[in-house]
C-alpha cells in the first residue's frame, strides 16, 4: 500500500485562475503518475461552478486525474458552509480503497479562542472568536482483510501574520511593527490550536483503539522542532510518560538522509512543512519514503522570477507500507 501527500497550491481553472489549467496538467499529471499512490492526500483544491448558481464541485481537479488510474479512486472532500466543496482550499482523500466515513473537524473539539485586539485601529473594546482559517479531514478507509485504517488530511496556518483591523497598508505591507507582531500572534495561536484539535481527535481514535492505524498526512506548515508538530507528536519527551509512547506518532521523513529531507525551498532554505505522520502500530509496516523534491524550485524565487509557474512549490511525497 502506498500512501501520498501532495499541495497542489491554489489548483484553480480560468477565469479565476491566471494559469491556463491544460498548463498545470502537463506538469502535475506526470508527478501523479510517479507517485503511483493507492491513496492520495490533496490540499488546496480549490472548488468550481460548471455556470453561475451550479453546485461547486471540484471540476479542475477531475480534470487533472482524467485518464490516470485515480480516476475510479473514491474520493472525500471538505465542505463549505453551503455544503458545496468550498470556494476554495479544500481537503481532498482519493483512495482505491473503500472509504468508509468521513468527516471534518473545525471547532467540533476545540473552542474557538476568544481574544481583544491591542493593535486594531480604531481600538477594540470586545473580545472576539479567533477561528481556524479551515477544517481537518478525516477519513475511515477499509483495507479488506487488514485493520482499518484511519486518515488526517491536514493543512494548517501558514505562518504568516494574520489580518489585524487598520494595521495594514497592501497585502503585504504593515502600518507598524507592532501591528505585524500581534497578527503574527495571532497566526500562532491558530496553528497550534489546529494542532491540538488534531491531537485531540487523533486521541479519539487511540481511546477506541490503542492499535489503530493511523497516517496524519499534509501540509502543517512547520518542521519537527516547531510547536505545531510537537503538539500534534506528543512524544515521550515532551509528555514525559513512558506510558503514553503508544499514543505518540513518528514523522516518516526521519527515515531519510537529512540532505534530501525537504518539501519546500523557501529563499535557499530547504524546509520539510509537509508531514507523514503514523501512529506506532502503523509504523510497524513502514517501508519506505519518497520525497521528489529533485525538481522543486524556490518558492519565493518562483513568484517573482517566473512568469504563471504552472507546478507546485511543494514536493509531493509517498510511504509504502507492507499492508497488501
Amino acid at each position: 500500500m502506498r500512501i501520498a501527500t501532495f499541495n497542489l497550491e491554489s489548483f484553480d481553472m480560468p477565469p479565476r485562475a491566471a494559469i491556463p489549467l491544460e498548463d498545470r496538467i502537463s506538469i502535475l499529471r506526470p508527478q501523479l503518475t510517479r507517485l503511483a499512490a493507492d491513496i492520495i492526500c490533496f490540499q488546496e483544491i480549490n472548488g468550481q461552478r460548471e455556470k453561475p448558481g451550479a453546485k461547486r464541485e471540484l471540476i479542475a481537479l477531475e480534470r487533472l486525474l482524467e485518464g490516470t488510474p485515480y480516476a475510479d479512486f473514491e474520493r472525500a472532500a471538505t465542505t463549505g458552509a453551503d455544503g458545496d466543496v468550498a470556494d476554495v482550499h479544500n481537503l481532498v482523500v482519493v483512495s482505491r480503497f473503500p472509504i468508509k466515513d468521513f468527516c471534518q473537524i473545525r471547532h467540533n473539539l476545540v473552542d474557538a479562542p476568544v481574544y481583544r485586539s491591542v493593535t486594531a485601529i480604531p481600538a477594540e473594546y470586545e473580545a472576539r472568536p479567533i477561528e481556524w482559517d479551515r477544517p481537518i479531514l478525516g477519513a475511515t478507509l477499509e483495507l479488506g482483510d487488514s485493520p482499518t485504517l484511519h486518515i488526517f488530511n491536514t493543512h494548517l496556518r501558514a505562518p504568516l501574520a494574520a489580518p489585524v483591523a487598520g494595521q495594514k497598508e497592501a497585502p503585504f505591507v504593515w502600518k507598524s511593527a507592532q501591528g505585524w507582531a500581534e497578527g503574527y500572534f495571532l497566526a500562532a495561536v491558530k496553528r497550534a490550536g489546529q494542532a491540538l484539535e488534531l491531537r485531540l481527535a487523533i486521541d479519539q481514535v487511540l481511546d477506541t483503539d490503542p492499535e489503530a492505524l493511523i497516517a496524519v498526512c499534509g501540509d502543517l506548515n512547520a518542521e519537527d522542532h516547531e510547536t505545531p508538530l510537537r503538539i500534534t507528536l506528543a512524544t515521550e519527551e515532551d509528555t514525559g510518560s513512558g506510558k503514553l509512547a503508544q499514543r505518540a506518532l513518528v514523522p516518516l521523513e526521519r527515515s531519510i538522509s537529512q540532505d534530501r529531507r525537504f518539501s519546500v525551498i523557501h529563499h535557499g532554505r530547504p524546509l520539510m512543512l509537509d508531514h507523514m505522520l503514523v501512529s506506532q502500530s502503523l509504523l510497524g509496516f513502514f517501508r519506505h519514503l519518497e520525497i521528489h523534491n529533485e525538481a522543486l524550485g524556490d518558492e519565493l524565487v518562483g513568484y517573482r522570477k517566473v512568469d504563471k509557474p504552472p507546478g507546485s512549490f511543494h514536493a509531493p511525497m509517498v510511504a509504502k507500507f507492507a499492508l497488501d
